[in-house]
């Protein structure tokens, strides 16, 4: 059964962690949904981490229009959750005609990299029909680098404001990037939607990894991602194999060959 946002919002109330793992490809996507994840996030980090980008900043919406619809093409059940790309929601003209763009290439639900500044955008998005999910803390494509948000008073209370001012809004999911433990514990206590974690500590209602990061196929491991498979030095050695066999004449053999 397609899972829906009454079905994430459903987990928090019961206590259920929610998993979400990015995707950006059919054959991927569609191993996380035989797998039982709830929710898919194709996220601006296929600029990065499939297409040889050197920001999020450079993903356009041709970009995530193509890789939207790769994910959704594969998954029957989790709700997939599809990023504004940098510059598409600057105004809510142009953030409206996006989100449709994406939810007509089958996305359940539109994020956006903000902190309250675009409160107004998101009540546009919420007051159209559309699913919004916040993304807050942490925001690759304003931020030069990664770094620890609400580490001081002020910056905490702007996030949890911020926080509850994007509920009020319309926004239905809240992810927080790089936040310290303690404050994405009284953020998630304090809203009445679910929070995603990322970096983030494991007081969120749910936590979401970058799936490069979480199969191994980065170079680098970052602080806050665990590699749950090496596979990075797993495809080396199939293709060191592959080309051995192939220069050695081992491969194709008569199994792989017809008379």
């Amino acid at each position: 059964m397609k899972k829906t946002i009454n079905h994430i919002a459903q987990k928090k109330r019961i206590g259920c962690p929610i998993t979400m793992v990015t995707a950006y490809d059919f054959t991927t996507a569609q191993v996380l949904d035989e797998a039982g994840i709830d929710s898919i996030l194709v996220g601006d980090s296929v600029g990065t981490n499939h297409l040889g980008y050197k920001s999020e900043r450079e993903v356009t919406m041709d970009d995530m229009a193509h890789h939207t619809s790769a994910v959704c093409r594969a998954v029957r059940e989790a709700f997939v959750v599809a990023d504004m790309p940098y510059g598409s929601a600057d105004d809510a003209e142009n953030a409206l005609v996006n989100a449709k763009r994406l939810t007509d290439c089958g996305a359940d639900c539109v994020k956006i990299e903000l902190w309250d500044d675009k409160a107004g955008i998101v009540r546009v998005l919420a007051e159209n029909g559309f699913t919004v999910c916040a993304h807050m803390g942490y925001n690759p494509q304003r931020h030069n680098k990664p770094q620890l948000f609400g580490r001081d008073a002020a910056q905490a209370a702007e996030l949890l404001n911020g926080a509850l001012a994007l509920c009020d809004a319309g926004a239905k999911l809240v992810v927080l990037e790089m936040t310290p433990n303690s404050l994405s514990r009284k953020i998630s206590a304090a809203i009445p939607v679910p929070t995603i974690g990322i970096g983030s500590g494991n007081d969120c209602d749910g936590q979401v990894l970058v799936v490069n990061d979480l199969l191994g196929m980065s170079r680098r491991l970052f602080k806050h991602a665990h590699r749950f498979a090496n596979l990075r030095e797993k495809m080396f050695e199939a293709f060191k194999d592959y080309i051995d066999a192939v220069k050695s004449r081992e491969f194709p053999g008569d199994d792989h060959s017809w008379k």
